[in-house]
């Protein structure tokens, strides 16, 4: 395609153009909007539960926490964005909300795979070294890890906030369900193949770092349960490691499934693609929260109690 006869315009707004055609937006806006209304109600009960009790404390509770407040972030990002389209029919997106909504929505994207990535390692320590657990995941280290992550996810993403911000745009229509890195290249007067390289690059680091680390630390975590000779002690560990495995499997197999596709030559559509995007950004963030809701015992006694307790008494 030619982008020789183009000419850049002073762009103040965007309009999202991706549900246009949608069969039943109303219908598919109520479900985007009790999703959104779900991942907040399971995040904050999980942020709240731990916050509250002294004695969830612990690394792995702060990475639960933290996962939940990323949660919370990134479905925050994109959610009312694509009810208002949906439910309001409002389109229009100033351009400094459509830039700061892309770098929330990819910085909120890499946290969550950084946190994930160190909560397979805080299961490493606590099955490898359970006497030496505290004495390694210390509260200062614990801080510097989070702090260094995110100091390390902002450099990512100014990248791409960087490129975007400069762009000559042509078009004000974006013809996906939210502002992000993809769409915004591809309604500047640029050719984005090669825009797509940068984020080729960063996104083969931020998918395949943290996918490694978790695929690392399991193995050792098998090689380790190997050892363990009682079968109860086996199964204790494995139900622990399995709500980590479902979050893991959660946030990692849709990118996976596209990376797939696109190798074997098969071209999704632009509702396709959109489905796949809604799907990958709003699925994990709804699974989280009730994976260690209801499989974490901790968490679960506590919410039980809570919801006891303020239930009507007959």
């Amino acid at each position: 395609m030619s982008f020789t006869n183009l000419t850049a315009e002073a762009i103040t707004e965007f309009y999202i153009t991706g549900f246009k055609g949608t069969q039943n937006p109303k219908a598919v806006g109520c479900i985007i909007l009790i999703i959104f209304l779900l991942i907040l109600l399971g995040s904050s009960a999980n942020i709240c539960i731990i916050a509250r009790d002294k004695r969830l404390h612990t690394p792995m509770y702060f990475f639960i926490c933290t996962l939940s407040v990323v949660d919370i972030i990134h479905s925050t990002s994109s959610s009312p964005t694509m009810i208002l389209v949906l439910l309001a029919d409002i389109t229009a997106i100033s351009y400094r909300s459509c830039i700061t909504q892309m770098t929330v929505y990819h910085l909120s994207s890499v946290m969550g795979k950084f946190t994930i990535s160190f909560m397979a390692y805080d299961r490493l320590v606590a099955i490898s070294n359970p006497l030496r657990y505290h004495s390694i995941l210390t509260k200062t280290r614990i801080v510097l890890i989070t702090v260094t992550l995110l100091i390390l996810g902002c450099a990512l993403i100014a990248v791409f906030t960087g490129i975007a911000d400069r762009l000559p745009y042509c078009r004000t229509s974006l013809s996906f369900v939210f502002c992000d890195y993809g769409s915004l290249v591809r309604a500047a007067c640029v050719n984005p193949d090669e825009y797509f390289v940068t984020l080729t690059v960063i996104s083969f680091f931020i998918l395949f770092g943290p996918f490694g680390f978790i695929f690392i630390s399991y193995l050792m975590i098998i090689f380790t349960v190997l050892k363990i000779a009682p079968s109860e002690e086996r199964k204790k560990t494995y139900s622990t490691c399995l709500n980590h495995l479902i979050v893991v499997a959660s946030v990692f197999v849709p990118p996976f499934v596209s990376i797939i596709l696109t190798r074997i030559g098969f071209v999704l559509s632009l509702t396709e693609g959109n489905v796949l995007i809604i799907f990958s950004s709003l699925g994990p963030c709804l699974v989280n929260p009730f994976v260690y809701c209801f499989r974490t015992k901790e968490i679960r006694r506590k919410l039980f109690r809570i919801i006891k307790a303020v239930a009507p008494q007959e």
